[in-house]
């Protein structure tokens, strides 16, 4: 045998120490420092809950977000004050704050105060424009990594919300809820103020009113005219090309 392969192997504990993190995710360039946590990391851009939990069906996008799911179940880990279970100790002690109303993060731009440091680096986002996360298929960016998990479902075309009614389905959970509304609904709790007319959703009755207050919020951005409705508008802007 080669005596060179009876050599002890020499680690290279400078890369073991610091953690080079050389695989970069190609749709929000967050980095790894080996392929494995890449790939687990980009389940969570499909759109997609392919995992799901056997005690309460609730479906997750990573293995790792159901088995720290399945701590609730076991309740490994309660809230002293209520008895709300939740998935880790951290999730727990931030829990907490919402008894004692504790907030420990500030805003610096406008003294808002946050229970965690992720809802103030995403709410600063809002003071500085930043949308880091950006869809490597159409070049849509987003400020926060859940709507840009959403937005996938655009390109994928996964609709996990099922309508118990029609079997439609839908990308959303507001969207199935506003179609049961709109479909399978005849409750109309938004009643107009000017004639008592009943609206199934609050947008439809804000349309309505400016029949009567004759609010014009549609203006061209080519000269001073105004317009009810926004198919006005557009047909104005067609005709003022053409």
């Amino acid at each position: 045998m080669n005596k060179a392969d009876d050599r002890p192997r020499l680690i290279d504990h400078k890369r073991t120490q610091h953690g080079e993190k050389k695989y970069v995710c190609e749709v929000c360039d967050k980095r790894f420092t080996c392929k494995c946590h890449l790939n687990t990391h980009k389940e969570r851009h499909t759109g997609e809950n392919v995992y799901t939990c056997g005690q309460c069906e609730k479906w997750f996008a990573t293995k790792s977000g159901l088995y720290q799911h399945m701590n609730i179940h076991i309740g490994k880990h309660k809230c002293t004050e209520c008895g709300k279970c939740l998935p880790d100790s951290s999730k727990v002690a931030v829990h907490m704050r919402s008894h004692s109303g504790e907030k420990p993060f500030e805003c610096t731009d406008c003294n808002k105060r946050f229970t965690t440091l992720g809802s103030l680096v995403v709410h600063s986002r809002i003071h500085s424009g930043e949308k880091p996360y950006k869809c490597h298929m159409c070049d849509k960016a987003f400020s926060q990594s859940g709507h840009l998990n959403l937005h996938m479902r655009v390109h994928t075309g996964y609709k996990p919300y099922k309508c118990s009614l029609c079997n439609k389905s839908f990308s959303q959970s507001s969207h199935l809820q506003s179609h049961k509304r709109h479909v399978h609904s005849n409750i109309r709790p938004y009643d107009c103020p000017y004639c008592g007319k009943l609206f199934t959703t609050n947008s439809k009755l804000k349309r309505h009113v400016r029949t009567h207050t004759g609010a014009k919020p549609y203006s061209c951005t080519h000269c001073s005219e105004r317009f009810t409705w926004h198919h006005q508008l557009k047909v104005h802007l067609l005709e003022s090309v053409a």
